[in-house]
């Protein structure tokens, strides 16, 4: 079986931390982690990886900026989103862009995992 790689965007270091912390836990490798859309999609460029995780509002490029961007370079990415409650129509405007899934912050590992499963296994 390939090796399950992703890449984690938030500009919050604690975030990336958290995810991070819970995604290897349960056996699934970080390939790379971006501060912001612009550098997520250099990353994702250079990585290739399996699976996206990235927070919607960033600086410099947000997230649904960067899914367009990915989704330009790459139609087959996998990309779930990651944001705060209150933030319903930028999800959906995510999922308009080509976002597989979400998951809300703060997270519930269990919630996290599940998504995660479903979108790559």
């Amino acid at each position: 079986m390939a090796e399950k790689t992703i890449l984690l965007v938030d500009d919050a270091a604690i975030m990336r931390m958290v995810l991070k912390d819970v995604l290897e836990k349960n056996g699934y490798t970080i390939a790379g982690e971006a501060e912001n859309g612009a550098r997520a999609v250099n990353k994702y460029k250079e990585l290739r990886p399996s699976l996206v995780i990235m927070d919607i509002a960033m600086p410099e490029m947000n997230g649904i900026e960067a899914i367009r961007a990915i989704k330009a370079y790459d139609a087959n990415a996998v990309i779930m989103m990651c944001s705060a409650m209150g933030q319903q129509a930028m999800v959906i405007e995510a999922i308009q862009a080509g976002a597989c899934d979400f998951i809300v912050k703060p997270f519930k590992h269990d919630h996290v995992l599940a998504a995660v499963r479903k979108a790559i296994g």
